[in-house]
């Protein structure tokens, strides 16, 4: 990541913020953002910010110590400079929240509302990113109801994708809901599963190679880092139980590769309209010269020892410093936003 003077700065040395941070939602991705969102809340206190917590119950209910939350619009969030919303799925991570922020009229961190719902539907984010010609992993996306009126065209279509295949609900992260179909008979009932998630989904050919992640900030990205799996894929299990993988920095790949998968990274984030924030996901394939983007995640897991936390650090960006430097970046977009003339 090249130097940013800003981000360089002693967190203390700014002043001082009052951050909201949003936790929990109704996605299957509760647990996980209360983990970030308690994560985030101690590192913005570490760095001299005063927190605001508000939880999201499974039920949609916005708290504030316990007690129902309600907001007005352009009335802002309980005077707070700043929303950091680390929510993660649908309800919060795909436009939804977003969308109301705006309302609020207060600044938020990371993706708007457009990029936010374009990422977490898998299907259209390919969409995009194959009319831009950036090469990816081969796909099917599905829906419920046409599998429900063509099955066999479906299941004819999917079977060019070759063996095996991975079956995803498209507007779900933290791998939840995926399943590794290696056998013919095997994708009728995993498609099944799918659509109890989600009534799109998508259908991966499986890429053999190594897989690289890495994070952008602002327009600068990080060295990118590899994913070392003690399982066979990168399940819930690799991604949050300790020691399910392991994350090398930098990742053993050529630099011929290395600068692909940033440039890559860095063209998908801006073509998707992102801002703030995203991590990046890749196989490096065939004789390690191939790069296929898979996935852009604009509000990646956000502990300490999350991916991309620890990809902002090995580029010269500790994480309480990253925090600092997210807030700023939402309040100059909206004061750039609020400027504009309607």
């Amino acid at each position: 990541m090249s130097e940013d003077r800003t981000a360089q700065e002693p967190v203390r040395g700014a002043t001082a913020l009052t951050v909201a941070v949003l936790a929990g939602g109704r996605s299957s991705e509760h647990e996980v953002s209360l983990s970030s969102g308690a994560a985030v809340r101690d590192g913005l206190q570490a760095a001299g910010h005063e927190v605001v917590w508000v939880e999201i119950g499974r039920d949609g209910f916005w708290r504030r110590n316990g007690e129902p939350l309600s907001v007005t619009p352009a009335g802002g969030l309980l005077g707070v400079d700043v929303v950091f919303p680390a929510l993660h799925g649908p309800f919060g991570e795909d436009g939804t929240v977003q969308g109301l922020l705006e309302t609020l009229d207060v600044a938020y961190v990371g993706a708007g509302v457009t990029a936010s719902a374009v990422c977490l539907d898998k299907v259209l984010f390919k969409q995009l990113m194959s009319a831009l010609d950036i090469p990816q992993v081969d796909y099917v996306g599905l829906t419920s109801e046409r599998f429900a009126h063509a099955p066999k065209r479906a299941l004819a279509e999917l079977e060019q994708l070759g063996l095996p295949v991975f079956v995803k609900p498209a507007h779900m992260g933290s791998s939840v809901g995926i399943v590794k179909v290696s056998a013919a008979g095997e994708l009728r009932e995993a498609l099944e599963q799918a659509f109890a998630h989600d009534d799109l989904v998508i259908v991966e050919a499986m890429a053999t190679g190594i897989e690289v992640e890495c994070g952008v900030l602002g327009t600068e990205v990080s060295e990118p880092g590899e994913i070392v799996l003690e399982g066979e894929w990168y399940d819930f299990g690799a991604k949050y139980s300790p020691g399910g993988m392991e994350l090398l920095i930098p990742a053993r790949i050529s630099d011929s590769a290395r600068e692909q998968v940033k440039r890559l990274a860095l063209n998908a984030f801006l073509a998707s309209g992102c801002e703030g924030l995203a991590r990046a996901d890749f196989f490096v394939v065939g004789d390690g010269e191939r790069v296929l983007l898979n996935e852009l995640n604009t509000m990646p897991g956000f502990t300490p020892t999350s991916v991309y936390a620890k990809l902002l650090a090995a580029s010269g960006v500790p994480y309480e410093r990253l925090l600092d430097r997210l807030c700023r970046l939402a309040l100059e977009r909206h004061a750039r936003r609020r400027a504009l003339v309607s």
